[in-house]
């Protein structure tokens, strides 16, 4: 798509010049705007029209394509709460395209409501990946260098970043070869995880995805391509990483591998005291040789042993399960996995032996079973199927996922296990340790201040049209409920994944990191221009930086 160079240079001309005299005739009043519900232009500003903007866009040369009317799908996402239409879609081929567009809408300046979003596997939860009146990127059609591995004593694997993980996983099994720390659910996409954190039951030891990262090609908000990493425009590359998408689009990624196993042992068992449940969890994530994977979640008010949830998990002794009854009770599951290859069966079953001797579980409630590797990776995936085949994914997901430091956890449970919640029937509960020693200061994710620290996430599913305690209001309610007894005890929570409607709320989640954090906004990105549904910039006139830091 394009046009003459005549037209083109003569539309650049137009643009610059409607630039300068919106800047003259606003005697450089600079404002910055901030956590706005949808990015609304500056009403003090002349705004470009959306037919003249449409029009722009097309002067663009690409070697994909934009698409302007069936973009509906780009205003739904996971969640299934916001829905904001973008003006248009952009569907790159190259890593150019992304970088022309931002160009492109840089070069207009404050003239346009233009912002741009990085949409991967749509799976974000309060909009985040959605453009009122914008541009949204479908990033999985990006094309390019496809997952290369590179094997040696330090293996990595070069991908896109709108690749899937559970693509990465299978091309990197081709060469006996796996990424090393995971999210729960695999089909989502590298950029999407890396500019949260990417978290799972791994993370206790080799830190999250963001961990595990050697080097990023990014775009940032002025359209340039930059490599980073460490040593290369280390704060690029750190302010990336879990940067929520504020400073650039991660197109690319070097992801760090190690060794695959071929087996999984999976375990469960079941603990009727919160006090001695988190003491074993912690104990098993204090040490080396321990379990590879774990996790834990709460079953409240369930007369039956197993979580619906993770279905795939078939015990060797279904007839064991079915004689234990939880009477109603507040109920902790443990749940770890060990891996191992086919030949080293009897020595890792000596190795599980050992560690389950030193715990505290209910005896009768350990459930054991055996799956291949891919299939304990690719878990939550099962569930997807079923509920896509019932109609019952597509649903609003009010999910909160919280940080809460260790010294506080057992507070936590007491009032939130104990008086908040009734029940867990609208989805799992999660909850594990994780050791801040294994995650680095230098992102831009925040976490509490303690060296080990809780991830507890509520993934609850909310029924359309519903009024009771599974419908959307009432888990909503529970959901602050929850975040107003975290504020009101003061337990030095964090969100992740967070969302927040105030300057003073964003301030506050990233306290110390709140100064760097704007300054790489206005050096990356200084329009505001990336990643508008997180609300925490909002794209207007010309900002002064030195304001917000004031």
């Amino acid at each position: 798509m394009g046009s003459s160079p005549y037209s083109f240079f003569r539309l650049k001309n137009t643009i610059f010049f409607r630039i300068f005299m919106i800047l003259f005739l606003s005697s450089i009043t600079h404002r910055m705007n901030l956590c706005s519900n949808l990015p609304l232009a500056d009403p003090s500003l002349p705004n470009l029209g959306s037919s003249y903007v449409l029009s722009s866009l097309k002067t663009i040369h690409l070697d994909g394509h934009f698409n302007f009317d069936n973009i509906y799908h780009a205003a739904n996402d996971f969640g299934n709460r916001h829905h904001y239409l973008p003006l248009a879609i952009l569907h790159p081929k190259s890593v150019s395209d992304i970088s022309s567009t931002i160009k492109h809408i840089y070069e207009m300046g404050p003239a346009t409501e233009l912002t741009i979003a990085a949409r991967g596997h749509g799976h974000s939860l309060q909009g985040q990946a959605q453009a009122h009146r914008g541009v949204v990127i479908n990033m999985e059609s990006l094309q390019g260098p496809k997952t290369i591995v590179h094997t040696g004593k330090m293996p990595y694997a070069d991908v896109s970043g709108g690749e899937l993980w559970i693509n990465i996983l299978h091309e990197s099994l081709k060469h006996g070869l796996a990424p090393k720390s995971w999210t729960d659910y695999l089909h989502l996409t590298v950029g999407g995880t890396l500019s949260n954190a990417g978290i799972s039951g791994q993370a206790f030891r080799h830190g999250p995805q963001i961990n595990n990262v050697y080097q990023l090609e990014v775009v940032t908000g002025k359209g340039d391509i930059i490599t980073c990493s460490e040593t290369q425009n280390a704060d690029l590359f750190y302010g990336v990483l879990g940067g929520l998408g504020q400073f650039g689009i991660i197109t690319r990624a070097r992801i760090s591998l190690e060794p695959a196993p071929k087996m999984v042992k999976w375990i469960r068992v079941l603990y009727s005291e919160f006090s001695i449940f988190s003491k074993d969890q912690e104990h098993l994530t204090s040490f080396k040789n321990s379990f590879d994977y774990i996790e834990g979640f709460v079953i409240i008010n369930r007369t039956g042993l197993l979580n619906t949830w993770r279905s795939s998990f078939n015990p060797r002794e279904p007839l064991q399960a079915s004689q234990f009854n939880s009477d109603g009770r507040t109920l902790y599951c443990l749940e770890m996995a060990k891996y191992f290859n086919p030949d080293e069966t009897h020595i890792v079953n000596q190795v599980i032996e050992s560690l389950l001797s030193e715990l505290s579980y209910i005896p009768s409630t350990l459930l054991l079973s055996e799956v291949p590797y891919v299939d304990f990776l690719d878990r939550v995936h099962v569930s997807e199927i079923k509920l896509r085949a019932k109609g019952l994914w597509e649903v609003p997901h009010p999910w909160l996922n919280l940080l809460i430091p260790k010294s506080r956890i057992h507070d936590f449970a007491k009032e939130v296990f104990g008086n908040i919640l009734r029940d867990t029937g609208n989805g799992p509960i999660l909850i594990y340790p994780v050791n801040k020693s294994k995650w680095n200061n230098r992102t831009s994710l925040v976490t509490p201040q303690e060296d080990i620290f809780y991830l507890v996430a509520f993934l609850s599913s909310a029924v359309p049209s519903s009024t009771g305690t599974d419908g959307l209001e009432h888990i909503l309610t529970q959901n602050e409920r929850i975040l107003d007894f975290c504020e009101g005890a003061r337990l030095g929570m964090k969100q992740y994944l967070p969302h927040y409607s105030t300057q003073d709320k964003w301030q506050a989640h990233f306290g110390p990191k709140w100064e760097v954090f704007v300054k790489r906004k206005s050096k990356y990105d200084p329009l505001a221009i990336l990643a508008p549904g997180q609300r925490i910039f909002q794209k207007a006139t010309p900002f002064s930086w030195s304001r917000i830091l004031a």
